[in-house]
């Protein structure tokens, strides 16, 4: 039994953590997993505890990300995972065409532009086999509600990319922060069932135009004031694995 329905409007992957975000028609979720190929890699800093000869999750403080440097929210990423072709594009940078497993330096050299030359600048691309670097200590994948943006935007007076979120589901079809009623409940999208755990703490991140890599609104403050707490969308565990497309139907299961 379903107690509300929408349908499934956006799917994103960002294959290097913080470093570029790419649209996909449809992907097939395993269940305990995370969305193939998101957040594969993530870039370290210089004061990062990633420790490369045992490597495992950590927090995204060991990494460089939006929050710290707000230039990185403006990549767009294109991934193939058949040939590890990446393509990422920066509107002040020339494209970088690289394999992220074999390459990694050349990513490094390519952020230095736009990088902290000092403190927290990038060293390394990383990765830790089997295990994506969500913001969650757990698998999972992040699911925002367009109305939710669409009622910030509103409150805001000026339109926000939903690019600031970095979301992996966008759902349309429901009422502004439904979402937030939804923990532990599950959805299902297309033939996966997801169970939603927690509400989604935002960072300064968000603050910035993804257009442009430039800090231009105060969207911590907004949620704030709308929803008393800097939570946008949730966080989910895919507890029954399946094909998952844009237009899907989406179901809240009672």
């Amino acid at each position: 039994m379903s107690a509300a329905a929408g349908h499934l409007a956006h799917i994103f992957r960002h294959p290097i953590k913080a470093h570029g975000r790419e649209e996909l028609a449809s992907v097939r979720l395993s269940g305990g997993g995370s969305l193939p190929w998101d957040r594969t890699w993530a870039v370290a800093h210089d004061l990062s505890k990633f420790d490369p000869a045992a490597p495992a999750w950590v927090s995204c403080a060991n990494f460089q990300r939006g929050a710290r440097t707000p230039a990185v929210m403006a990549i767009e990423a294109r991934f193939d995972p058949e040939t590890r072709h990446m393509r990422l594009t920066h509107p002040r940078l020339e494209p970088l065409e690289f394999d992220p497993e074999t390459e990694g330096a050349r990513l490094i050299d390519w952020l230095a532009p736009i990088s902290p030359t000092e403190r927290f600048r990038p060293v390394a691309l990383v990765r830790a086999p089997g295990r994506a670097m969500t913001d969650s200590d757990y698998p999972g994948v992040s699911i925002k509600n367009l109305a939710s943006n669409a009622a910030l935007s509103a409150h805001m007076g000026r339109d926000l990319s939903i690019h600031r979120w970095r979301g992996n589901f966008w759902l349309d079809g429901f009422a502004p922060w439904e979402e937030f009623g939804w923990i532990g409940r599950r959805l299902k999208i297309g033939a996966a069932v997801i169970e939603i755990r927690e509400r989604v703490g935002r960072c300064k991140a968000t603050t910035v135009d993804p257009a442009t890599g430039e800090v231009d609104a105060d969207t911590l403050g907004a949620l704030r004031e709308v929803v008393g707490a800097q939570d946008f969308g949730v966080f989910g565990v895919v507890i029954e694995g399946g094909n998952v497309a844009r237009g899907d139907r989406v179901e809240v299961l009672e």
